[in-house]
C-alpha cells in the first residue's frame, strides 16, 4: 500500500517538475523492465489471489516468495545507476535480512496482528502460522531483527489496514526519488 502510494506520489511530483521546466515527463530508462512482471506474478499468484493463496503449500509458496524478491533484485540490481534505485535495494535489502533471520516470512507481532484483525479474530492464530500475504506471526521477543519487521501500521482512520516495515518505507522513498525526478531530467533545483 505504501509502496503504491510513492509510486503515485513520485509520478505526480515528477509531472509537477517536469512541468515546472517546460517539458514533459519522461519515465525513469529502466532496463530489463519485464524482470517486475516476472518478479511480480509469483507473488501474485501464492499471496495476493484468494483463490490460490490457500490452495499453496507453505514450503511452496516460501519459495515463490524468495525467488519473486531474488528477481526483483536483480532488476534493481541492473538499474542500480539510476536515481532512486540505490534506496530502493537498500530497502529490499533490509526488507530480506529480516525474513530470512525469521524463517524467510517477514515477522509481524500478535499485537499488530490483532490491531489489523481485532482481537476476536487473531486470537485464534497460532504463533508461527502464516498471516496476511507474506507474514509470520511472532512474539517480539522471538523476532531477530524486530525493528525491521512489519511493525508500522497505517493510520487508525485509514479504511484499509495493513502493517509495513522499515525496508518497506526505505522502498517507498526510493520508488517516490526515481519517479519524481528521473534521470535524463535536469538536475537542476
Amino acid at each position: 500500500m505504501i509502496l503504491l502510494v510513492a509510486v503515485l506520489c513520485g509520478l505526480v511530483a515528477g509531472w509537477a517538475w517536469a512541468r515546472a521546466q517546460g517539458r514533459a515527463y519522461q519515465a525513469p530508462p529502466l532496463r530489463s523492465s519485464w524482470l517486475i512482471l516476472a518478479g511480480f506474478v509469483p507473488q501474485l499468484i501464492v499471496a495476493y489471489l484468494p483463490a490460490t493463496h490457500s490452495l499453496v503449500p507453505g514450503w511452496l509458496a516460501l519459495i515463490s516468495l524468495w525467488a519473486s524478491l531474488l528477481v526483483f533484485l536483480a532488476f534493481l540490481w541492473i538499474n542500480r545507476r539510476l536515481p532512486g534505485i540505490p534506496v530502493l535495494l537498500a530497502g529490499l535489502m533490509l526488507n530480506l535480512i529480516v525474513m530470512a533471520a525469521n524463517g524467510g516470512w517477514m515477522p509481524i507481532s500478535p499485537e499488530n496482528a490483532s490491531r489489523i484483525l481485532g482481537e476476536d479474530v487473531a486470537r485464534y492464530l497460532a504463533i508461527g502460522s502464516r498471516f496476511g500475504q507474506k507474514d509470520i506471526l511472532v512474539r517480539v521477543e522471538d523476532m531477530h531483527f524486530a525493528l525491521l519487521a512489519d511493525r508500522f501500521l497505517l493510520p487508525a482512520w485509514s479504511r484499509y489496514r495493513a502493517a509495513f516495515s522499515a525496508g518497506d518505507i526505505v522502498i517507498a522513498g526510493g520508488a517516490f526519488w526515481l519517479l519524481a525526478k528521473p534521470a535524463g531530467q535536469n538536475q537542476q533545483a
